[in-house]
């Protein structure tokens, strides 16, 4: 016997792919997508515009550049949630050891762009950044190993997944990329809860990444820095954190009105990690209260549907998906308002960058994949299934 999970919505024989895909699609979530990538270029518009000027090159060079990355973004996105979760799970297991390679290859071929940090190939078009694609491929990978652990005998599929997690955390550290690599820790600790483990196990993982805190601090000066800016009570003005305090309150509720900002000419990194200063300054409270909505609802309906899901690969990927995408960007506003030091992390599918909104499409897609209706076996024949 079997049940579709998101509504009784019959198995049709033979349905062509484009008809099935679009009944069983969480229609809300994909809306929400495609409007955070339309404010996306209403934004680029504003706070691409002196960084062009700057350059020297036309005024719309970097929309134009991002409505192309985010229009492949789309098409990725659209692609990938129209395939089956295995084929999902091969594709991202693969993603993961391409895109590992790459950042362990970073600091020979890598460029830092004068930012200070080894995190991009520079391909002379454009960049490349690894961790931004390394994050699905590694929520599929270890969300695999722990649902194989919950089989019948089988492999410690945990103790793996924690092992490669710990590995790619020491890569992304190295370069240095603490944002990521706390997004990446963030992710498998919300998987391997998910998956049943032990309130002590969690503390203690949670006291040992306190610890390596603390252990980073004495020995990064770039990490130093950074956290002791964000605890100056008072903010240099100068600094992209002053700039972009100074837009969110000069924005108001209401905004000073479509083109009238000025944070877009101070600050270097506007249409990329503080695009939500533009936002704050141009538009005021009521479009960031939207922006935060779209992503509240991507999330929170994502998990909803995941929670009556009955399969632990899809359970166990789908919500490490929604996470870190939630969280992602609850990092990158949190950095603008100064509730957490600068990490350097983009607003998925809104700042400007190709690897970012293209790494988005692909997580979503995958997301959008696990969480389509599709019909299960009701839940006493899964327990038996497990007991034989």
């Amino acid at each position: 016997m079997t049940e579709m999970v998101y509504g009784s919505m019959p198995v049709r024989a033979g349905e062509p792919v484009l008809p099935r895909w679009w009944r069983t699609i969480d229609k809300w979530s994909l809306s929400a997508v495609l409007v955070l990538f339309g404010i996306g270029l209403l934004l680029g518009l504003a706070a691409s515009v002196p960084l062009a000027e700057k350059n020297g090159l036309p005024p719309f060079h970097y929309v134009s550049r991002q409505a192309v990355f985010g229009g492949l973004a789309i098409v990725t996105m659209l692609l990938t949630s129209m395939m089956s979760p295995d084929l999902v799970r091969r594709l991202g297991v693969i993603g993961f050891l391409v895109s590992f390679v790459a950042l362990i290859l970073l600091p020979v071929f890598g460029t830092d762009f004068g930012k200070g940090a080894v995190r991009w190939y520079s391909l002379g078009f454009g960049s490349f950044q690894p961790s931004e694609f390394l994050k699905p491929g590694i929520v599929i990978l270890t969300a695999w190993l722990m649902a194989a652990a919950q089989e019948i005998n089988g492999p410690s599929g945990r103790l793996y997944s924690l092992a490669i997690t710990l590995i790619v955390v020491f890569f992304l550290a190295f370069q240095p990329d603490f944002g990521q690599a706390c997004l990446v820790l963030f992710a498998w600790g919300v998987m391997y809860f998910v998956s049943g483990a032990p309130i002590m196990v969690l503390t203690a993982a949670g006291g040992l990444v306190a610890f390596a805190g603390v252990t980073i601090y004495d020995l990064s000066e770039h990490f130093a820095r950074r956290i002791d800016g964000f605890l100056l009570a008072d903010v240099d003005p100068r600094t992209q954190i002053g700039y972009a305090t100074n837009a969110i309150q000069e924005g108001g509720f209401f905004g000073v009105g479509v083109g009238e900002g000025t944070v877009k000419w101070s600050l270097p990194d506007a249409h990329t990690d503080f695009i939500i200063a533009v936002a704050a300054e141009e538009y005021g409270l009521i479009l960031v209260l939207i922006i935060i909505a779209l992503y509240a609802a991507i999330t929170a309906r994502s998990l909803f549907r995941l929670m009556k899901e009955r399969d632990p690969f899809i359970r166990l990927a789908g919500t490490g998906l929604a996470c870190a995408f939630g969280v992602q960007a609850l990092i990158n506003m949190a950095v603008a308002v100064r509730l957490l030091p600068a990490k350097g992390m983009t607003l998925p599918f809104v700042s400007y960058g190709g690897s970012s909104v293209i790494a988005s499409g692909i997580t979503l897609g995958m997301l959008l994949a696990f969480t389509r209706a599709r019909p299960q076996g009701k839940i006493g024949d899964y327990l038996t299934r497990r007991g034989r």
